[in-house]
C-alpha cells in the first residue's frame, strides 16, 4: 500500500460472499478502509497488481501467488457437498456422452480449474474450454456444456429444462470425500509489513461479521429474495450449505485441489497455506 492511502479491501460481488461482508461497516466503525466490489476474476487481478491490500479472491489465485499473500484464517467461501452456485449445464447426460467442448465463465479461476481437474481425473476426458461471458443460451450455441458460477448460475438453474445440471461442489465431495474452498481472504505481504495493525483489526472485524451473519442469516435471505428472486426456503438452504470458517476439512480439500492442479500443470508448483496468525502470533493469543 502507498503512504497515506487507506487500506483497500476487495469484496466478491456475489451472494455467496455476503456473509463475509454484509454488516462489516457496523463491525469496523473505528477503521479506515475502502471497500471495492467486483467479480472474483477482477479482484484476483487487483490484489496481484497491488491495487488492493486485502481481498476475497479465488482460491486458485492464492495458489498461483502464494509467495505474495497471507491468508486470513477462519474466512472463506466453501462447501462440503452441494454449493448450489457452481454449476455445469450439459446438453446430454455426461454418463451417455462426454462433452467435447465446454463454455466456461470468465469470472472465476477456481471453478474453471476445478472443472478441468474433475473432467480429466474423474471422467477421463479433455474437452475444449471456451471462455465466454456468463449467458447460458449464448454459451450453449457453440459448446456441449457451460459452466456458470455465482448469481448467473442460480438464475440459469431456474430455467434449464432438458439439461443435466451438475453441482461441482457435490461432484468434488463425492469423489474425494472432502470439502472444497472456492474463495479465500488474503492480504498482500507488503500490506502486512506496512500496516499490520490495521490489517489485523480489519481481520477481527471480518470475523465478527461472519459470525453474526452465520448465526442470523434472515436478513441475507430477505436481501436475496428481493435482489435475485426465488423463495425464502431456497435461500435458507443456500446459505446453510455454504461454509465460511475455512476449517480443517476445507483446508485439506483445498490442499488436494492444489496438488491435483499442480499435477495437471495448472499451477507451477506446490502450494503452502500460510496464515496471518503464523505471522503475528502475539495477536492471536490476546
Amino acid at each position: 500500500m502507498t503512504q497515506g492511502r487507506r487500506i483497500a479491501v476487495g469484496r466478491i460481488d456475489y451472494a455467496n460472499a455476503w456473509p463475509l461482508f454484509d454488516g462489516l461497516t457496523e463491525q469496523s466503525r473505528d477503521l479506515s478502509y475502502e471497500l471495492v466490489s467486483r467479480v472474483p476474476a477482477a479482484l484476483n487481478h487487483m490484489l496481484q497488481q497491488g491495487e488492493l491490500d486485502v481481498s476475497a479472491i479465488s482460491s486458485y489465485s492464492y495458489g498461483a501467488n502464494a509467495q505474495d499473500y497471507i491468508l486470513l484464517p477462519g474466512l472463506s467461501v466453501g462447501s462440503v457437498g452441494r454449493v448450489h452456485s457452481i454449476l455445469l449445464f450439459l446438453k446430454q447426460p455426461i454418463e451417455e456422452k462426454r462433452p467435447t467442448s465446454i463454455a466456461v465463465t470468465t469470472t472465476s479461476a477456481t471453478s474453471v480449474n476445478l472443472l478441468r481437474i474433475i473432467m480429466t481425473m474423474r471422467y477421463g476426458c479433455e474437452p475444449e474450454y471456451l471462455p465466454a461471458e456468463p449467458d447460458l443460451d449464448t454459451m450453449l450455441e457453440t459448446a456441449d456444456a457451460a459452466l456458470l458460477i455465482g448469481d448467473p448460475a442460480i438464475r440459469a438453474s431456474r430455467n434449464c429444462q432438458g439439461m443435466q445440471v451438475l453441482d461441482l461442489g457435490q461432484l468434488w465431495n463425492e469423489w474425494t470425500g472432502l470439502g472444497m474452498t472456492y474463495a479465500v481472504v488474503a492480504a498482500r505481504r507488503q500490506a502486512i509489513e506496512a500496516a499490520g495493525e490495521e490489517v489485523y483489526a480489519l481481520y477481527r472485524a471480518m470475523l465478527r461479521t461472519r459470525e453474526a451473519n452465520v448465526a442470523n442469516p434472515g436478513h441475507l435471505v430477505e436481501k436475496a429474495c428481493a435482489q435475485l428472486g426465488g423463495d425464502e426456503s431456497y435461500w435458507r438452504i443456500y446459505f446453510q450449505a455454504l461454509r465460511y470458517d475455512f476449517d480443517e476439512r476445507l483446508q485439506r480439500g483445498l490442499q488436494l485441489y492444489f496438488r491435483y492442479a499442480t499435477e495437471l500443470g495448472l499451477l507451477p508448483g506446490e502450494v503452502s497455506l500460510t496464515f496471518l496468525e503464523d505471522q503475528i502470533p502475539q495477536k492471536v493469543n490476546e
